[in-house]
């Protein structure tokens, strides 16, 4: 039976102990492949074979857990509206948590600042009315922070306690503790003493530091997704549709294959289609990364979010809905936000059974500081509560997915679709890439690129001739030189005759100002059958110098004279001897793969900079080719342009294919170069390298706040005279160890492709 992708949405996820759980239990059921599970996101990816297991069954497993699991949806899609409201209701109870919990902190800790407070509520006279009116302010505190109780005591009841389990020990704690001396204080049992031994504040201020530090994260996790949140809000809502002569307004939902579009300057293009009327200079930034607008006009593509600059266009509708191009680069994104990378398997291993280590640790410390180094309870529960409020798995949690969101959504808007996450790290790591030739390091079509006119004749005139002379023709070349004379405005008539000359080329006669011209294009053969004295040994000369560069020779002939010779070839790419050099200065070996003959890859190497080539090789052989290059110990890159090298590009261990074919590059490739533009390619590598570099960062971070935090919040320094830890700085520590890693991750949206970040 095939193996069959769920994406789900997880509710009530708090940190990475949620997510490696999630991960464990639905991993283990039968008929499961993979289940990946993103604490960033909120999101899980299933693999599983329908004939074993299905959806009912995973989602039961899920929620026998205390987790929500939906499949994922439009209608359930999270939108910006939603997330501004997420953090609104947050807001709103951070605001009130932080005024009460100051002003507990100032009644029961004021006199250390010089505070005095009225007889009526001072510890001294007034112990009773001292606890109850911290008591009472605690109340909506508590109330306000009920999350962290709802799911924290649950999760701890069913054995996979999460960080909420932490902060409801803690907090549950010292209020427990303190309500009991408060109690105490009523009956009159040593009331003073009790008065100085409440944890009031303690509490209050670990749910609102706890809740800030919730709050920031949830609001820099938002911007982890702006990348694809512009990306979306490119397309828009209606479009004018053109019907029997009119204008009608209607939703792009409703556009259908085959429809009619008005587009206005200064509008966005609604799908994806071919202009059937009208010309314009279109922006296509936000698809390819280029900046300046490209000249539109009848018979080209558009694709859905460019931006119509000037003039008016109108659009048959080919590609609508999730199958535009905008459409399936915004699927792409979210997959690689989702997906994971093989280094955070360390952390979710270790989130596994973070929490429970952490209750045993401050449990045992407690105890510890109780039973052996008799400090009293009230210096044992502030050891305890302080282990458990200290210890962040979010941090881990977050270290790996926030990084490779924020990097995959900034290679998005670079013109580089990256698949996954194990590929963006795989990237970072290669040491050797092989180029195809033809459509990657070349143009892929041929060009006329030299023309030597003999004896002054007119440019414009020959052009036009040659050019009408080829419109019938099937060769290759000829579409180069007709494009050649369109590009210049020449005017292009058609033959009065046409006939091919086989092996040799073509004859046409053509009418231009009512002068009748003969025409010969072909070979040196041809020329030489026709006006064999004007083959002199400065032509031929020319001619081998032209064709030693790669380049095809085409003699023309006009009424029985040599007129002039003409070099067409597949130019190589802008880009190309830059982007070979800069490989070559990141320590990477660079190789060019193709079919061509050796002497024409040669030339062509030697003008991109490439020393090594491996040619004559067919499509089906380049497979083997990079094959062999992998036995020999190197990380590949296979860059290709996703047609005829789809074996190679999957057999890489990255394949990067040139969007100019976008629709067979995205099923084939891992990396998707939007443009075609091969400096996409060391952006990519710098891409993986900076996004690793900071994934590492935040691991160590978060390994080394935790690995740090909790052995001196359990009282290792006073061990040796030093302090101990505060439970509120401890909780204060802990709230910001979160945003912390979520914020270093965001410096991910400056990469840029100049240098290794």
């Amino acid at each position: 039976m095939a193996e069959k992708k769920l994406e789900l949405k997880i509710g009530g996820m708090h940190c990475a102990a949620c997510s490696a759980r999630i991960e464990k239990v639905v991993g283990n059921l039968q008929g499961i492949e993979t289940c990946s599970v993103n604490l960033a996101t909120e999101q899980a990816q299933v693999n599983y074979d329908p004939s074993v297991t299905g959806l009912a069954t995973i989602q039961d497993a899920i929620g026998n857990l205390g987790f929500s699991a939906e499949e994922k949806s439009e209608e359930n899609e999270t939108t910006l509206e939603d997330g501004k409201e997420k953090l609104r209701v947050m807001r709103a109870r951070l605001v009130p948590s932080f005024v009460l919990a100051l002003l507990i902190m100032a009644i029961s800790m004021g006199h250390m600042i010089g505070l005095t407070l009225p007889r009526q509520i001072d510890p001294s006279s007034a112990p009773l009315a001292f606890g109850l009116i911290q008591f009472v302010l605690l109340l909506p505190v508590l109330w306000m922070g009920r999350n962290f109780y709802l799911t924290g005591i649950p999760a701890l009841l069913r054995k996979v306690p999460n960080m909420d389990s932490l902060i409801a020990l803690g907090t549950g704690a010292a209020f427990i503790y303190s309500t009991w001396n408060l109690v105490e204080i009523g009956f009159g049992i040593d009331a003073v003493a009790r008065a100085h031994d409440l944890y009031f504040e303690s509490a209050a201020m670990l749910i609102a530091l706890v809740s800030l530090g919730k709050y920031f994260e949830a609001k820099s996790k938002a911007r982890t997704t702006d990348a694809i949140r512009q990306l979306m809000q490119l397309a828009p809502e209606k479009a004018t549709l053109l019907q029997d002569g009119e204008q009608v307004q209607i939703p792009v939902v409703d556009i259908v294959v085959g429809n009619h579009i008005l587009i206005r300057p200064g509008e966005r293009v609604p799908v994806d289609g071919v202009i059937i009327d009208g010309s314009s200079s279109v922006d296509e930034s936000m698809l390819t990364g280029e900046s300046l607008p490209l000249a539109k006009k009848a018979g080209d593509d558009l694709f859905s979010g460019t931006l119509n600059k000037n003039g008016a266009l109108t659009l048959q509708a080919e590609k609508v809905g999730k199958e535009t191009v905008l459409a399936r680069i915004v699927q792409l994104v979210r997959d690689a936000q989702g997906s994971k990378a093989p280094i955070a398997n360390l952390a979710d291993r270790i989130s596994l059974y973070f929490v429970p280590t952490v209750m045993t640790i401050a449990l045992v410390a407690g105890l510890s500081w109780y039973l052996i180094g008799d400090a009293g309870f009230s210096y044992s529960l502030r050891i305890f509560i302080a282990v458990l409020v200290i210890a962040c798995p979010c941090a881990m949690g977050l270290a790996t997915p926030t990084s490779i969101m924020v990097g995959t959504g900034r290679g998005a808007q670079l013109g580089v679709l990256v698949k996954n996450g194990e590929v963006l790290e795989l990237a970072g790591k290669v040491s050797c890439v092989v180029f195809d030739k033809t459509g990657t390091l070349t143009r892929g079509t041929p060009a006329l690129t030299d023309s030597i006119i003999l004896d002054d004749f007119d440019e414009e005139l020959l052009l036009s001739l040659v050019a009408g002379a080829e419109l019938k023709s099937e060769h290759p070349l000829a579409e180069s030189l007709v494009e050649a004379a369109r590009m210049k405005g020449y005017t292009i008539q058609k033959p009065h005759s046409f006939a091919a000359i086989q092996g040799q080329g073509v004859e046409a006669e053509i009418e231009i100002s009512g002068i009748s011209y003969h025409l010969f294009i072909g070979n040196s053969e041809l020329a030489r059958d026709k006006d064999p004295l004007r083959l002199s040994v400065d032509i031929e000369k020319q001619a081998r110098s032209l064709a030693e560069d790669g380049k095809t020779v085409l003699y023309v002939v006009v009424n029985t004279k040599l007129a002039a010779m003409l070099a067409v070839a597949d130019p190589l790419k802008a880009e190309a001897a830059e982007t070979v050099k800069q490989l070559k200065s990141m320590g990477l070996k660079v190789v060019m793969l193709t079919g061509d003959n050796e002497e024409t890859a040669a030339v062509i190497a030697k003008q991109a900079g490439i020393k090594r080539v491996i040619a004559g090789v067919l499509p089906d052989r380049k497979e083997s080719e990079v094959a062999r290059l992998q036995e020999s110990g190197d990380i590949v890159v296979m860059v290709g342009d996703g047609i005829n090298d789809a074996p190679a590009l999957a057999r890489a261990d990255v394949g990067i294919g040139m969007g100019t074919g976008i629709d067979v590059a995205i099923d084939s490739a891992d990396i998707v170069l939007i443009k075609g533009d091969l400096a996409g390619v060391t952006t990519a590598i710098r891409l993986s390298r900076a996004t690793m570099h900071n994934i590492k960062q935040n691991l160590f971070w978060a390994f080394g706040y935790n690995v740090v935090g909790i052995p001196v919040a359990a009282g290792l320094l006073a061990v040796f005279g030093g302090p101990t830890l505060n439970p509120m700085v401890a909780g204060a520590a802990m709230a910001f160890s979160s945003v912390s890693v979520v914020t270093n991750a965001l410096r991910l949206r400056w990469f840029n492709s100049g240098a290794d970040q």
